[in-house]
């Protein structure tokens, strides 16, 4: 029997955690597919050691585009010439894209020139703000896609709106769960005493955590400050612990912002030992778009500081609620809560740590039925 070649393409560690349970799910079906994992090198990340993968579950990629850095339109220039060449050497069955980044949309444009069938995970999302990059590639994405996975009930119906047919679209559930609930599992039933992140929170029982990175807020002065001043209010309540991307880092200097002593800035976190930090914090404020949806998966308080979202059924249905970067309403919803009256939300329906295998069983149909 043949067997289909599927492409799982990643640019980016985000990647890698969406397409591992994809890969997982197609290592069970060894009889009905094969697949090769690109990595494009978007985003070089020192962290994404052998080990990594081996904390995944998967097997290291296959080929490596090594396209780095560079504006967007050099880097998608590079992503789209090299991941041509191996699309015309080894001619794959269909492209797998996941996410918004620019490999996402760099490899959908080559695999559609080459008339090779376009598999879109996490199809759909909207933020309605074309000032970011990620929408642009969404939008892209999806006007050239064959088949379209979503992880919640929005964006099929963005999807549907915008005239796709109803028969290439199928609300999955969510890969970053499955990855989500599968690292978990891993990181409980582990020795959990070697983690930089268990020390802390042996020194702060009961902390917060901080992530911010978005350009809007941290390259913009007044946005930053007046974030910066909330969240040292909150931590003469709560400490606060904020792994710091190098962005921030360098604007809080260079700003002269002080976040008070009880805000601790750490390094950047492996995926593990930050999951063993968030996942018990009692609030998390975030402008992430996956912190958004994590959370919500295992329950945890979220404050999103960003004036939309592309993933709504985190405030619909979730724990997550969108403060916007306003300090009087970053305070008054964290403190509503610290005092045990924040929103308690409930995990969509299918994220259940199942989305792959459902994305894997309806390959099987369209590919090889």
């Amino acid at each position: 029997m043949s067997r289909s070649l599927i492409y799982l393409v990643a640019g980016a560690r985000p990647n890698f955690m969406k397409i591992a349970p994809i890969v997982r799910a197609l290592q069970a079906r060894a009889d009905r597919f094969e697949f090769k994992i690109v990595h494009t090198g978007q985003h070089y990340d020192r962290e994404m050691s052998d080990v990594f993968f081996d904390e995944l579950g998967i097997p290291k990629p296959d080929y490596h585009l090594e396209a780095g850095g560079g504006s967007h339109a050099t880097q998608t220039a590079k992503i789209m010439v090299a991941f041509e060449e191996i699309c015309q050497q080894a001619r794959p069955d269909c492209v797998l894209v996941v996410g918004d980044v620019n490999s996402t949309l760099a490899c959908s444009i080559d695999a559609k020139k080459l008339d090779i069938p376009v598999a879109h995970v996490e199809a759909g999302l909207r933020s309605g703000d074309m000032r970011m990059p990620e929408e642009i590639n969404r939008l892209v994405t999806d006007s050239i896609s064959d088949w379209f996975f979503c992880t919640e009930p929005a964006g099929v119906d963005n999807l549907l709106r915008e005239g796709k047919d109803p028969a290439a679209v199928f609300h999955v559930g969510h890969v970053m769960v499955d990855n989500l609930l599968f690292q978990r599992d891993k990181l409980d039933a582990s020795d959990k005493s070697g983690l930089e992140t268990q020390a802390l929170k042996a020194q702060y029982p009961r902390y917060g955590v901080v992530t911010l990175h978005r350009p809007s807020n941290v390259d913009d002065e007044a946005n930053l400050r007046g974030i910066a001043g909330a969240l040292k209010q909150i931590a003469v309540d709560l400490p606060l612990i904020f792994p710091v991307h190098p962005r921030t880092r360098g604007n809080l200097e260079k700003f002269g912002l002080d976040l008070g002593p009880n805000v601790v800035l750490t390094k950047p976190q492996s995926y593990m030992e930050f999951l063993n930090l968030w996942k018990d914090a009692a609030l998390i404020m975030t402008d992430s778009g996956g912190l958004q949806e994590e959370t919500t998966a295992l329950g945890v308080p979220c404050l999103t500081l960003r004036e939309n979202t592309e993933r709504p059924v985190t405030i619909d249905e979730g724990s997550n609620v969108l403060v916007g970067t306003d300090p009087v309403r970053i305070l008054e919803e964290a403190a509503r809560v610290l005092a045990g009256h924040g929103k308690q939300g409930r995990r969509p329906l299918l994220w259940d740590g199942k989305a792959a295998e459902r994305i894997v069983a309806e390959l099987d149909r369209l590919l090889l039925s």
